[in-house]
């Protein structure tokens, strides 16, 4: 049988109202009072009707996350992360990888009180029919009128760059996907070759297609980046993946890293430091990404005040085995 705040205020003798406050933590409430009837709702095994306190609320406290694939490792570390970040808060989370017009379906349904959007392509076109929305993606990229977290992609580049310069390196290569469709891969070869020549390195800018973001595409893409007439010192992976590729190719060739070649990766997740050669990396960390977005879509929904339309993140350079000076200068 069911427990419901009448039977609560009949055994603890108090109005029904009185329950009603306690449960909600009102201030209203003494404290004496409100210890006597949470005993009682729990020795009565009292279990509150949420579905008809988010109706009253006009709250669900479900946040919906429109993500595009959980193929990827670096992606589904972000989720995870974003996931484990909710749980600090009162607030849940559910996942949708299907195309952005199921996914809202899916999220009107559960009638979330807002939704996070991975911003891979130029435009953002979801309909959000007023549910507060943050994106994951480049600032300056999106046409959007929606809040976006900015990783800030080109000042990974940036440091990857100067990390491998003051090594001595001066012949560096980018290997990554070169998709005019994806703005976060776009500002990552901007950042590069931007990079490149702010340290007067244009001669040596060398950017490989890898034609996809996966491990197989590293893997074969490092095999056009070897028959260059100029073999590089030293290679910036476009992705965590792509950089395993790029490691296992090197490899196989008899290439020795950092010995021969050094490797630095974008993105900047756990896994880095348990590669077969433990990854130097330049990203935001994944962590701090994920805190960041959870955070932001909060504020937009509590917040009655206008949040900054653009937080661009710090990125960071974490150095491991995969790099060393240039052969050369050995």
């Amino acid at each position: 049988m069911t427990v419901t705040i009448k039977d609560i205020a009949k055994v603890a003798g108090v109005s029904y109202s009185t329950v009603s406050k306690a449960l909600n933590n009102s201030p209203l409430v003494k404290e004496i009072t409100k210890r006597k009837i949470l005993k009682v709702a729990a020795e009565m095994g009292y279990e509150p009707n949420l579905a008809a306190k988010q109706l009253v609320r006009k709250k669900t406290d479900v946040i919906g996350l429109m993500w595009p694939t959980i193929e990827r490792i670096v992606l589904a570390t972000l989720v995870t992360n974003i996931s484990k970040a909710f749980e600090t808060t009162s607030y849940s989370m559910i996942l949708s990888v299907d195309a952005p017009e199921t996914a809202m379906d899916t999220f009107k349904k559960f009638q979330v009180d807002g939704m996070i959007v991975f911003g891979e392509s130029n435009s953002i076109t979801v309909s959000t029919e007023n549910i507060p929305v943050v994106i994951y993606g480049v600032s300056g990229k999106n046409e959007s009128a929606y809040p976006i977290i900015d990783a800030n992609h080109e000042a990974s580049m940036q440091k990857a760059v100067q990390h491998l310069v003051e090594l001595g390196h001066r012949r560096i290569a980018y290997i990554g996907h070169l998709d005019q469709e994806d703005a976060l891969q776009s500002e990552k070869v901007e950042g590069y070759e931007k990079a490149m020549k702010h340290f007067k390195l244009d001669e040596n800018i060398t950017i490989i297609n890898s034609n996809g973001l996966n491990w197989f595409d590293g893997y074969t893409a490092t095999d056009i980046m070897l028959e260059q007439d100029k073999r590089p010192t030293a290679i910036i992976g476009g992705s965590y993946d792509i950089s395993g590729g790029i490691l296992r190719a090197l490899q196989e060739k008899g290439v020795q890293v950092p010995e021969d070649i050094s490797i630095v990766s974008y993105d900047n997740i756990p896994q880095m430091a348990t590669m077969e050669v433990p990854m130097t990396c330049a990203g935001v960390p994944v962590d701090v990404l994920a805190e960041e977005i959870v955070h932001s879509i909060i504020e937009r929904i509590e917040s009655d005040e206008e949040i900054e339309l653009v937080k661009k993140l710090s990125p960071t350079l974490t150095e491991r085995e995969s790099t060393g000076p240039p052969p050369e200068i050995l």
